[in-house]
């Protein structure tokens, strides 16, 4: 189930919600229980093949635990060992093919690939209790059982697509006995964060997909001008995407009296490569950080050191967000940016910052254009196009690609439906001033997100409306598939 479809928003929310409450003036343990229940029938809705899996390596994971708890061993081993296990599991399902599909390659082999099904969220929650079982073992959980643990993991909130949660901050709130009555401040709150979330993505990420994607589909023939409002729409798309859901996460918990991380702040304001992963998926970053980067010895160890251990962990990031050597190049790429960044600071510190501003949009643009490209070659073949900047005219395509239905309706509304204009164009244009707005100028670190003024009341019902009725035809995340 997603959360930008009718029966999530109309059926699926409000009574899990209402019986969340209903359930926990009974009994913490028996709210928890409709979480659980809950967050199974959200996964496993149109894809219970995934189930069997999920619950085989939850099994593992909480028998490593009691392992941990009841046998007299040494509790580094056993988490060394889970670890493993769940690193191996990842690596089979989203790489073995892409392994064994370079092995004929390069050796000329002919080994046949596997119909793996690749489980919903798999590194997400994989992620998910790696952490936890890593804090168990440093004594952080060890008054929590099989019903926090389960929790935890499967909360559907964050369950697919994050943000990753610290296990013990997350099972505090779960267990915080003055958060089991409905707080109708967290519900307003949460409801305007779902909304300002469903908009980004219903109405901002989508339309710029279409586009996206009719570029793609047309990549051989599109002209440099393409090329370059390309990478601009995906550079947007993505973020609305996933920040979108990002935003509807938090504020779907919310609306349960739990708090998730932030996962993003401003990233496009971002000064440097370094400042943007500070800004970007925040939640994956700290994973990163506190489970790989400071364990290989962070910066403590000499430059050297820190900039083996800093590729390292941007390898990882981009193996972990798919088997394809775009997503390798991406991480590798970001991480030698980030290097580049710790060399030339003393420098750089001193240029005027909306030059470093410009330089690190158009950077991460450029490769945000790698991840979104189905290999590298093509990702190349568009750049050079775009770089020579030949053919200056935008297809016709790609305009057509903005025409909605429902911005029909709004010149309609406001009287301006004689005007014989090009308002596909008209839109294309609205979008991206817009979309810049939103990137740029407004603060987006949720430090106001309990405050609720009139502007943002408005907004988000505006927002809410227009993304229910653009809930026409389901879309997924294009972090749906990691």
């Amino acid at each position: 189930m997603q959360f930008n479809t009718y029966e999530f928003v109309f059926f699926f929310l409000p009574f899990t919600v209402i019986l969340y409450f209903i359930a926990n003036k009974i009994q913490i343990n028996l709210g928890k229980l409709v979480l659980i229940g809950a967050s199974i029938i959200f996964y496993s809705y149109g894809r219970s093949n995934m189930l069997a899996y999920f619950g085989i390596s939850i099994l593992i994971n909480y028998c490593s635990i009691l392992v941990i708890r009841y046998v007299k061993m040494n509790p580094q081993i056993i988490t060394g060992f889970t670890v493993a296990t769940n690193i191996v599991l990842l690596l089979y399902f989203k790489y073995f093919n892409f392994l064994f599909e370079n092995i004929n390659m390069l050796f000329g082999k002919n080994y046949a690939e596997r119909d793996i099904i690749l489980p919903l969220g798999i590194s997400f929650y994989t992620f998910q209790q790696i952490s936890y079982v890593v804090a168990f073992a440093r004594g952080e959980l060890e008054e929590y059982g099989i019903i926090d643990y389960m929790a935890y993991i499967l909360y559907f909130p964050k369950l697919i697509m994050g943000p990753l949660a610290d296990p013990l901050v997350f099972i505090q709130q779960l267990n915080d006995k003055q958060s089991k009555s409905i707080n109708f401040d967290n519900i307003a709150c949460g409801i305007k964060l779902f909304s300002l979330g469903l908009i980004k993505k219903v109405l901002l990420a989508d339309t710029f997909a279409k586009a996206v994607t009719w570029a793609y589909s047309n990549v051989d023939s599109i002209t440099s001008m393409d090329g370059l409002l390309l990478m601009l729409f995906y550079t947007f798309e993505i973020y609305f995407d996933f920040s979108g859901y990002s935003d509807m996460a938090v504020g779907i918990s919310l609306m349960l009296n739990i708090e998730l991380p932030i996962n993003f702040n401003s990233p496009y304001k971002a000064i440097s490569v370094r400042d943007f992963w500070k800004r970007w998926h925040i939640s994956l970053t700290q994973f990163l950080t506190k489970y790989i980067y400071i364990p290989l010895g962070g910066s403590r160890k000499g430059i050297i050191r820190t900039y083996v251990n800093t590729l390292i962990v941007f390898l990882i990031s981009g193996l972990w967000h798919g088997a394809n050597w775009t997503f390798i190049l991406w991480g590798l790429l970001h991480g030698i940016l980030s290097c580049f960044d710790r060399v030339a600071d003393r420098f750089t510190t001193k240029v005027f910052k909306p030059i470093r501003w410009i330089c690190t949009f158009i950077t991460t643009s450029i490769l945000w254009l790698l991840f979104s490209a189905e290999s590298v070659e093509q990702w190349k073949s568009i750049l050079i196009k775009t770089i020579v900047m030949q053919d200056k005219a935008i297809s016709r395509g790609l305009i057509d690609s903005f025409y909605l239905i429902e911005s029909e309706f709004v010149y309609k509304l406001i009287h301006l439906d004689w005007l014989i204009v090009d308002r596909c164009a008209i839109n294309m244009i609205l979008f991206m001033i817009v979309s810049s707005i939103i990137c740029f100028i407004p603060k987006n670190n949720y430090v106001n997100r309990r405050k609720l003024t009139i502007s943002t009341l408005v907004l988000a019902t505006i927002g809410f409306v227009w993304g229910i009725l653009c809930l026409g035809t389901e879309s997924t995340f294009v972090y749906f598939g990691f």
